[in-house]
């Protein structure tokens, strides 16, 4: 057995670095997509406040439980690609961490079961050299025939900007590796066994239109750095 040697819950604290062709970091797509505005999140950490929770810690247990779903999923997946058993090392998660991630785990192990799935590559790094800037392509497989990007989620529901994350952010690294993809889907498995025992999928419609706003987005993102926005 092989265990992917990974400190799932401080890797949630961590952020990704990108970088291009000739060594320079470049930003990732989440860092892009955060210049549209997010009114909900405001409403949502204020509730936490009034409720007497302190929202970086909680924010964080969220964030590292949802990095060890994801962490859970990749070890299923590369055990499928290489043919061996791929151990996720939970050494470093604390018992309600683990927990949580197994509920979003056996989730995705319910979809799977449900469709035909052939996987190509888990957690893929990626850059555009074309526009500057990385992502990380979670499930690049061929589902019941169509060669399809996978982003999975285990909040407690899909928003707008996961779209454009994937939609006009991921959709396009593969494109520009001349990789074939005909859709991009997000699976939520949530972290919440009162949500059911089922993850939620959407096919991302309108791919073109997000990849537009995906760009514009990039353009307000250049334009800040450059005039040192803080």
């Amino acid at each position: 057995m092989v265990s992917l040697e990974k400190n799932s819950a401080n890797k949630a604290k961590q952020h990704t670095v990108y970088k291009n062709k000739e060594g320079k970091r470049v930003p990732g797509v989440t860092t892009i997509t955060g210049v549209m505005n997010k009114p909900a999140l405001v409403g949502w950490a204020n509730n936490l406040g009034l409720e007497g929770i302190k929202v970086r810690e909680y924010v964080d247990d969220l964030a590292a439980i949802g990095t060890l779903a994801h962490y859970m999923v990749e070890c299923h997946i590369n055990s499928i690609i290489r043919k061996e058993d791929i151990l996720p090392n939970l050494e470093d998660s604390t018992p309600n961490q683990i927990k949580s991630a197994e509920v979003s785990f056996k989730k995705f192990i319910n979809w799977e079961e449900k469709n035909e799935v052939i996987y190509i590559k888990s957690e893929m790094q990626s850059i555009s050299e074309k526009h500057q800037y990385g992502g990380m392509i979670d499930i690049y497989c061929i589902l019941n025939g169509i060669n399809t990007l996978i982003d999975i989620k285990t909040c407690k529901a899909i928003y707008n900007d996961h779209f454009l994350q994937v939609g006009g952010g991921y959709f396009p690294l593969l494109k520009e590796q001349d990789l074939p993809v005909e859709e991009a889907r997000i699976i939520r498995i949530g972290r919440s066994e009162e949500e059911g025992t089922e993850a939620e999928e959407r096919l991302i419609p309108n791919i073109s239109k997000y990849q537009e706003l995906f760009l514009m987005c990039k353009s307000i993102y250049d334009i800040k750095k450059e005039l040192k926005w803080r």
